[in-house]
């Protein structure tokens, strides 16, 4: 569809279910309520979500570095309660969806639901019944690892760095691992290193994902995922989701542009199929504010957004269309093999 325009991706959105797999939403929302505001995510996220043909967001709790590991349970759970309170102060348009049927209810009413994720299991320390908590809270995705080293497992740097020998999974990793399957909450392999990500595959018996990584054959950096990790991956019938930062989307001194990113979509399509790959766009253009992206990402180079927030979300779809996507595979792009993942998982 080379003349596909972009009031036709926004309508296509209406007959699908979109879901961003990945965005740091509570780090801004627990920060702003602590100045006072309420009702933050209503007045200045949902227009963005609406816009953009948004139905569900992952909302990642992240802790930065700093809090890391005294206050990390605390800042975790300031997180996960800012997150409650906005939705029991918006309860008209917004939801904490704890199972699939959630998800599909809060579209039909109109309203947008949100999943909750630990973007690493630093809140946890070294205490397994900590998951159990977090559970009981609506956390029904996991990422082992942030971007460096915790009790369960080692990080994948954005860049080089200097570092002594690397390890996989912990004994904690592995009793992770098999309580969160227990449980039903889905591992995510995003910012794990290549060591853990390999025995992840090994000790998971459930599918999993990384929710927000590129193809490391199109840009080399350890964030991204080699095309054998890809096809594991896949063949636990899991999925990959794309992220909109630049630095995973082009290699330095290229131009990343939205473009770029969908060569990703091309690259992870011939090697394992449309049903393998969502969207975790990992937005982080708004977080400026309190911390430096050149920072997180330990690079010299500025990153940011190639997707200019959600609202422009309808701007990958129309890509995909101009490149001959298919309906039905554009929507399992979009949301629809979330969906299956979260279901096969999920209890």
């Amino acid at each position: 569809m080379a003349d596909a325009t972009l009031e036709q991706a926004r309508s296509f959105h209406d007959g699908v279910h979109v879901l961003d797999g990945h965005f740091d939403l509570l780090m801004d929302v627990e920060i702003q309520r602590g100045y006072g505001r309420k009702k933050l995510i209503e007045t200045e996220y949902l227009p963005r979500f609406q816009t953009g043909g948004v139905h569900s967001v992952v909302a990642a709790v992240f802790v930065e570095d700093a809090f890391v590991p005294e206050m990390a349970l605390r800042k975790a759970l300031n997180q996960v309660s800012a997150l409650h309170a906005e939705v029991a102060e918006s309860s008209d348009h917004l939801v904490i969806a704890k199972n699939g049927h959630d998800l599909l209810a809060a579209r039909q009413e109109g309203k947008v639901s949100f999943v909750l994720s630990l973007e690493g299991a630093e809140p946890l320390y070294n205490d397994l019944s900590m998951l159990r908590i977090f559970y009981e809270l609506g956390v029904r995705m996991m990422g082992l690892t942030w971007s460096r080293r915790n009790f369960a497992a080692d990080g994948s740097f954005f860049a080089p760095v200097r570092e002594g020998r690397k390890g996989g999974l912990t004994d904690f990793g592995v009793a992770l691992i098999e309580e969160a399957e227990r449980l039903g909450v889905l591992i995510d392999v995003s910012h794990l290193n290549d060591e853990g990500f390999w025995d992840v595959i090994e000790v998971s018996r459930k599918p999993i994902i990384a929710s927000h990584s590129n193809c490391r054959s199109l840009v080399s950096t350890m964030r991204n995922l080699t095309d054998e990790q890809i096809t594991a991956i896949a063949e636990k019938g899991g999925l990959i989701g794309l992220n909109a930062f630049s630095m995973f989307t082009a290699n330095s001194g290229a131009e990343a542009t939205l473009e770029r990113l969908i060569d990703h979509v091309d690259h992870m399509k011939k090697l394992v199929g449309s049903k393998h790959i969502g969207i975790g766009l990992d937005l982080c253009d708004d977080l400026t504010k309190y911390i430096p992206l050149d920072r997180i990402a330990k690079t010299t180079e500025m990153p940011f957004d190639v997707v200019k927030g959600h609202a422009s979300i309808p701007l990958i779809t129309r890509e995909l269309m101009i490149r001959g996507y298919k309906d039905e595979e554009i929507e399992d792009i979009l949301g629809k093999n979330y969906l299956r993942v979260y279901q096969e998982v999920w209890k």
